[in-house]
């Protein structure tokens, strides 16, 4: 492990590579890293035709995240799961400046396993039937891309195959790095997939380079370590603010059970909202001792409604990887005060995936008659899927 500065990590970044961003929508993404690789591209023009493989891209709305990267020449295809925080992204993607694929979010994180694993890809069942299925539109956003996603016959049932490509580099996160180049993410709101992430960087002979908050002489309790130094091979020391969501710099409750959650401003909601969520609410006292999960928007101001109301036979999840607590929202989604529990995303995923979930409160843009629901694109705007295909089915 060698340490280096944000400039010196973006020189080492190849034209055409594949490129894996660490973070989960508004939380964990490593700015001084993407802030000097957008410099070095206005200044020299390089890299060109990166590809970008990301579950939730981080972003907050305006210029941060992988916003930054959102300069014709810079990008050529880009797959993501969750868009919604990366307008300038999806502006590309609309206007085809880009090829844009959309796959389900929990599809993505456990791919990140497969590339490390070697697989050739990940055959699921998840996407089925939807836009992502290759009969309709295979998850191609705009023009004439040929789908990535097959559809195969596996032991005579239907199945999505997502393929793996080689991952070149990821670019991490994390909280501390002690001298061998192991990594806590002890301050970050998540696990998100940094492990499985620079696992598939470093099996496809790729770079693994991390932003973090400090160095420490001392070499981490191993309990501790969430990226082990083996498979880093650079470490930047962060020059610039490090917060934990876009949303909110600081909150010791994000990362302990214990801690007093912090006062926070209140929003009122809109009454559309209020009527929403009290009535979700009542749905949700129908479920004693459910295992809920909370979708972006709306859903995740219930957790704070049912705890208002003293109810607590439940257990919620939001998919970044968070158990219980009470998830935030706006630009701190992802992030959950005063949790029970953090796991790796692609293992709340796998939760998910196999039917773990009771019951589901999700956000959506349209639905029809038939109860066929859009969350993915919608007017202008394209979210994409996020976690919601593998949530709904």
């Amino acid at each position: 492990m060698k340490v280096i500065t944000a400039t010196q990590a973006a020189s080492l970044i190849e034209d055409g590579w594949w490129v894996v961003p660490g973070g989960f929508g508004c939380c964990g993404h490593p700015d001084s890293l993407s802030k000097a690789l957008r410099k070095r591209f206005l200044e020299t023009g390089r890299p060109r035709g990166l590809n970008l493989l990301f579950a939730s891209g981080a972003g907050d709305k305006q210029a941060r995240g992988l916003n930054a990267w959102a300069l014709d020449g810079m990008l050529n295809r880009v797959i993501g799961g969750f868009w919604g925080f990366c307008p300038a992204l999806v502006q590309m993607a609309r206007e085809q400046r880009i090829e844009a694929h959309n796959w389900p979010q929990g599809v993505i994180s456990k791919l990140f396993s497969s590339i490390a694993s070697g697989s050739p890809g990940l055959l699921s069942k998840v996407g089925l039937g939807t836009f992502v299925d290759p009969r309709l539109e295979g998850g191609v956003v705009e023009g004439c891309h040929r789908p990535l996603v097959e559809s195969v016959l596996f032991r005579e049932e239907d199945y999505l195959f997502y393929p793996a490509p080689k991952v070149d580099c990821a670019l991490l996160r994390g909280t501390v790095a002690d001298a061998q180049g192991n990594i806590s993410l002890s301050g970050e709101t998540s696990y998100m997939d940094a492990l499985s992430q620079a696992l598939a960087a470093r099996n496809s002979g790729g770079l693994v380079i991390v932003q973090v908050q400090s160095i420490d002489d001392k070499q981490l309790p191993p309990a501790d370590v969430r990226i082990p130094g083996m498979l880093v091979d650079y470490v930047v020391l962060t020059e610039d603010s490090h917060p934990q969501t876009y949303g909110t710099p600081y909150d010791a409750a994000y990362t302990s059970n214990q801690a007093k959650q912090s006062a926070v401003e209140a929003v009122p909601p809109s009454l559309a909202k209020h009527l929403i969520v009290a009535r979700a609410t009542e749905e949700m006292r129908k479920h004693d001792g459910a295992h809920i999960n909370l979708g972006i928007g709306i859903p995740a101001l219930l957790g704070a409604e049912a705890r208002a109301q003293g109810w607590s036979d439940y257990t919620l999840s939001i998919e970044s990887g968070l158990i219980g607590g009470i998830p935030d929202e706006g630009l701190a989604f992802g992030a959950v005060r005063n949790p029970d529990a953090i796991l790796e995303q692609s293992a709340l995923f796998d939760f998910y995936d196999g039917g773990g979930i009771d019951v589901a409160f999700l956000g959506f843009g349209e639905v029809d008659a038939m109860g066929n629901v859009n969350v993915s694109r919608f007017g202008g705007r394209l979210p994409g899927a996020g976690g919601f295909i593998n949530i709904s089915q």
